[in-house]
């Protein structure tokens, strides 16, 4: 299916994109994302958000210096910047008449055939009733997460959720405009990488490794997600939050970011 004829979509944004480097919320940006996210669900897609950032926006909301490393202390700031950045969405999607719903994942919930049928069931009902799923790990309970492994990342579990949802689309969010062919952060001469057919140990190489300091994730984990949608036959774009009018670019069909999808 072509990205703008998808009418279920996923999108996920990352801490790098969410927060500035010091933990705090890019408020500019995230009204900016409700209020596109808001525009595509009024024009009949059904629209679900899985969001980084709780972590960053705990040290950012207690003025720590840096994300700890202890487990239990990045639980406990998950727990607190949940709360804020639940109050930050209600608050923007509200001004634009958008109801939203938060639901908090681990692994074990999808893996489990009976809790993952309950998982389907509830986000089958909140898209009907045309409310906007907010997702995001239980990370006060799932320390997978936090250590490296579980779903790993919100990318990987952003493409759990495309299939749960039986997206048609799923487009992350980062802060870089897509796979390039080395790291452009170091090589002013990187190429950017428009589609990828088939995940290769070329394009294993060319991911590298992690991103920024507040979130978990990187070029990698976007390929494990990658691999998961195209398995599960869903098209996956990675393009650069920062870019106003991003999203409506990819809805438009426009080359945008790097598209992860086999050729048919």
């Amino acid at each position: 299916m072509d990205l703008q004829h998808a009418k279920t979509v996923v999108v996920k944004i990352g801490t790098s994109t969410l927060t500035y480097e010091n933990g705090k919320l890019n408020l500019r940006r995230i009204e900016y994302l409700c209020r596109t996210l808001s525009d595509l669900q009024n024009s009949g897609r059904r629209i679900v958000l899985v969001s980084s950032g709780a972590i960053g926006v705990g040290v950012g909301k207690l003025g720590l210096a840096r994300r700890p490393d202890e487990t239990a202390k990045k639980q406990a700031l998950a727990a607190v910047g949940q709360c804020e950045l639940m109050f930050i969405y209600d608050k923007f999607f509200g001004e634009y008449h958008q109801n939203v719903a938060q639901v908090l994942l681990t692994a074990d919930v999808t893996a489990r055939e009976n809790s993952r049928t309950n998982v389907v069931n509830t986000f089958s009902e909140l898209l009907s009733m045309g409310i906007i799923p907010i997702v995001n790990e239980n990370d006060t309970v799932a320390v997978d997460e936090l250590e490296g492994r579980n779903f790993g990342d919100n990318d990987t579990l952003s493409a759990i959720v495309a299939s749960l949802v039986g997206a048609d689309a799923l487009v992350i969010l980062t802060d870089i405009d897509g796979l390039y062919d080395s790291d452009p952060r170091k090589n002013p001469q990187a190429k950017l990488i428009s589609h990828v057919p088939v995940i290769t140990s070329k394009v294993r190489k060319m991911a590298g490794g992690a991103g920024s300091s507040l979130g978990t994730g990187g070029m990698a984990t976007k390929i494990t997600a990658a691999e998961l949608c195209m398995d599960a036959g869903i098209p996956m774009m990675v393009a650069n939050g920062d870019k106003q009018g991003l999203l409506y670019d990819i809805v438009d069909g426009k080359e945008v970011g790097t598209l992860f999808q086999r050729e048919r």
